[in-house]
């Protein structure tokens, strides 16, 4: 099963039996680069140094991606272009809450809502099929840890998980120091057309821009 660049940050940050999502402001963040990085790929959307254009609004078939095709146009309107910063401030939690539902749609998580303190409703999401979680960590293994070649996906997910910081979602039982080196190289590596290298660049700025007011502003 082929799953978004986006559900596969999601898996990655589900605790298997809770349900719970681990790191979930900086998988917010990553889901939303995600799913833009993902439009970039398939050329509906363009990112150039601080802004982002929508080229392209025909639907790609995956219902998670033009969904955002048709939220960014409502958000665009009126104008050709805005800052990446500010779709990616916009995006990032609801882009979680789409991400997880489609995760449901597919099979590989159930929904569940508990009550905290007996009153205050709580989402989970614990793993139903394990398949797909597990293929992708054989995957991220063999590229990061064992020095297979990346396809372009992988190395756009890597370059993501790096960009977040997820490392100990992606590799739990490594240090974040022992595989940073590995995902810092293949975030830089020539894995894709020069377009899509260039995005993932502008968009790792716009996300250590982001993460940087939001840690400011929680500690002010």
């Amino acid at each position: 099963m082929r799953i978004t660049l986006a559900e596969e940050i999601m898996l990655l940050s589900l605790d298997d039996e809770s349900g719970t999502a681990r790191q979930r402001q900086s998988v917010g963040w990553a889901v939303a680069g995600a799913i833009l990085l993902e439009l970039v790929m398939a050329e509906r959307v363009s990112v150039s140094g601080k802004y982002l254009e929508l080229r392209n609004t025909e639907p790609t078939g995956e219902q998670l991606l033009d969904g955002r095709i048709g939220l960014m146009e409502a958000w665009l309107r009126g104008r050709s272009k805005r800052r990446v910063t500010d779709w990616l401030t916009k995006d990032q939690a609801k882009a979680v809450g789409a991400a997880l539902e489609r995760l449901g749609e597919r099979g590989l998580v159930v929904a569940e809502v508990h009550k905290v303190f007996g009153v205050f409703p709580q989402r989970r999401y614990p793993e139903a099929d394990g398949t797909v979680e597990r293929a992708l960590r054989e995957r991220l293994q063999g590229v990061v840890l064992d020095g297979a070649e990346p396809d372009g996906r992988t190395a756009g997910l890597i370059a993501l998980i790096h960009s977040a910081k997820l490392h100990r979602l992606a590799f739990p039982d490594r240090k974040p120091a022992g595989v940073s080196v590995r995902t810092a190289e293949i975030a830089a590596g020539q894995w894709a057309a020069e377009s899509v290298r260039t995005a993932i660049r502008d968009m790792q700025a716009a996300m250590v821009a982001v993460t940087a007011v939001t840690v400011l502003t929680a500690t002010s």
